[in-house]
């Protein structure tokens, strides 16, 4: 029997401890999206289980340690966590986030082949090494370093079911040390060039993936969150390695391994990273591309919105509390035609900050250089250093402080915009901000959901109304501070948000592992997926295993599949299987 630190790999019929892509579909019927709206919710669960309404399928399709591509020649998954950083660099990521389904061929609008693009937001020691963090190397750092990024892989319908495509031209892992091109104002740059690249237009590596978007391009948008975790600076820190929030003591020990991790030595390398890269999974042989223009911070979603003159919005998030919400628009028009002239039109465009005012409307701000306070008498010099500092240019220019926004939802016919406030507890305390009227709660340990109309239901337009969809909690509780402001199952800390091709509204939700069973945090069971129907109910459509996250969701464009990550199951109260933390639900 494999140790219990690395069998709960094996949970949901091969599924991993560290993560897993899930595809539930619905049987063969004339109207898909009649019977997503007649499910029977499910009941809350902590079961370590996966529960989903009768009448609908799923299967693990993509776990930690598979092959990408070709299993020929490749060793297989090793239960005893033997396998090397070589052998993890062409395996499946560790904790899959953000993913995208693309039909093959493109631009085919197909929903029984197509690519999986996802990405792997960080790794667990525990699983990841046979001794887990004791005994720190080189060599475990640079096996940690080819868990996280990317992978990119075909799927395909068969008898009903969905499976990998081996061998597949298209598949492709992009790991922390996989060469990224870096473009747009703040390419160049005297912020962005280091010893080991003195030109500030090539980065090794993305990592820290959180959420994503896409393009009607066709590419993959990976979110760059909390990069600061993999660096250390144990001496003075900068301002702007001080907003960043740098650790003093090394977390990921990466240092161990490439010494550009010691930001108290490479002061400019924390600064090539918290960035949206641009990755088209059509070509596997194509660099990365890091695109400046779309700000620096610990981002959360990139969702597109198509403006009526053919301009691109991005929507995107700072997952931190009392950071911002911002949304780029493009300078020129998206090419529906010709994908290829599309590549470089996310370099030029306008980014702005969103603030909220209390009387329900709301402005853009836009965050260029020398407009507002964003001056070199300020300390802003051009326009690569209002970007490399997206947090610092956003106080300047007056955004609204928000509860650690997250995914960015769009819907597809009528460009409503809805926003996930994960939870901020330290609202309203000492020194801190208190409630406004977008983020009302002080101490706000649920979350809540904002929307808003952009004037002339126009994603380019800079002004807008807004409103709050739903105070996170439950709606029967008698405590004010956990009651919920919506009608229907209750729920805490949505985090991931996303429109299906119908336009309903589905809510992933993300209670932090240790308050799953604490206090009034039990009356939500384990983590969720949530519908919101046409009467705007929110109604349990599918309850994870102990100490999940749900996240990641994808369709296909008629509806019948969607795609799911459920990240670190057994996760409680500290790392997913620490062997120096055995877990009972280690099975």
């Amino acid at each position: 029997m494999p140790p219990a630190s690395v069998r709960r790999r094996q949970f949901l019929q091969g599924g991993t401890a560290a993560a897993l892509a899930t595809a539930f579909g619905l049987p063969g019927c004339a109207s898909p999206q009649a019977e997503a709206a007649a499910f029977a919710a499910v009941p809350l669960s902590r079961a370590d289980t996966l529960v989903v309404p009768d009448g609908y399928r799923t299967q693990v399709l993509y776990a930690w340690g598979d092959p990408v591509g070709s299993p020929a020649g490749m060793p297989p998954f090793r239960f005893d966590a033997s396998n090397s950083a070589a052998e993890q660099a062409l395996q499946a990521g560790m904790h899959h986030d953000g993913m995208e389904f693309y039909p093959l061929p493109y631009g085919s609008g197909g929903s029984t082949r197509g690519l999986l693009a996802l990405n792997h937001e960080y790794h667990s020691d525990g699983l990841l090494f046979t001794d887990g963090a004791a005994h720190w190397s080189a060599a475990k750092a640079a096996k940690a370093m080819a868990a996280s990024g990317v992978s990119v892989i075909e799927v395909e319908l068969r008898d009903g079911a969905w499976q990998a495509v081996r061998p597949s031209r298209y598949a492709r892992r992009i790991t922390a040390t996989t060469p990224c091109a870096v473009s747009g104002p703040a390419a160049g740059h005297a912020l962005m060039r280091t010893a080991q690249d003195p030109s500030g237009r090539l980065v090794l590596g993305t990592f820290a993936g959180c959420a994503h978007g896409w393009t009607p391009w066709g590419t993959y948008l990976t979110c760059e969150e909390n990069f600061q975790d993999r660096f250390v600076n144990a001496g003075p820190r900068s301002a702007l390695q001080q907003r960043d929030l740098i650790p003093a003591r090394s977390r990921a020990k990466w240092e161990v391994a490439d010494e550009r991790f010691d930001a108290a030595n490479h002061p400019n390398e924390p600064n090539r990273f918290g960035w949206i890269v641009e990755i088209d999974p059509f070509e596997p042989a194509s660099t990365p591309v890091k695109r400046t223009a779309l700000g620096r911070c610990c981002h959360e979603s990139a969702t597109p919105s198509l403006a009526p003159d053919g301009r691109l919005v991005l929507y995107t998030g700072d997952d931190k509390a009392f950071e911002y919400i911002y949304k780029f628009v493009s300078r020129d028009k998206v090419d529906l035609v010709d994908r290829t002239r599309n590549g470089t039109l996310l370099d030029e465009g306008t980014l702005y900050v969103a603030r909220f005012d209390a009387d329900g409307t709301g402005v853009w701000l836009p965050l260029v250089h020398g407009q507002g306070a964003l001056t070199a008498a300020n300390g802003f010099h051009d326009q690569g250093d209002v970007l490399v500092r997206t947090r610092m240019a956003a106080d300047a220019a007056g955004g609204t402080k928000m509860d650690r926004p997250e995914w960015i939802a769009v819907h597809p016919r009528t460009r409503e915009v809805v926003v996930t406030l994960t939870n901020n507890m330290e609202r309203g305390g000492k020194d801190k901000p208190g409630p406004d009227a977008a983020n009302p709660r002080a101490g706000n340990a649920y979350g809540h959901l904002l929307r808003w109309r952009e004037a002339g239901d126009d994603p380019a337009a800079t002004s807008f109304r807004w409103s709050v969809l739903a105070l996170a909690g439950d709606p029967a509780a008698t405590d004010a501070a956990a009651k919920g402001s919506f009608t229907g199952d209750p729920f805490a800390n949505p985090d991931g948000v996303r429109f299906d091709p119908s336009g309903r509204l589905w809510v992933m939700t993300d209670i932090s592992p240790s308050r799953l069973n604490q206090g009034a945090f039990r009356a939500f069971g384990n983590n969720q997926l949530l519908m919101v129907d046409e009467r705007g109910v929110f109604r349990r459509f599918l309850t994870g295993p102990v100490g999940c996250e749900i996240t990641g969701l994808a369709f296909t464009p008629d509806g019948r599949t969607a795609f799911l990550n459920i990240q670190h199951p057994g996760e409680i109260g500290g790392e997913a299987n620490d062997p120096a933390q055995p877990r009972k639900h280690s099975n």
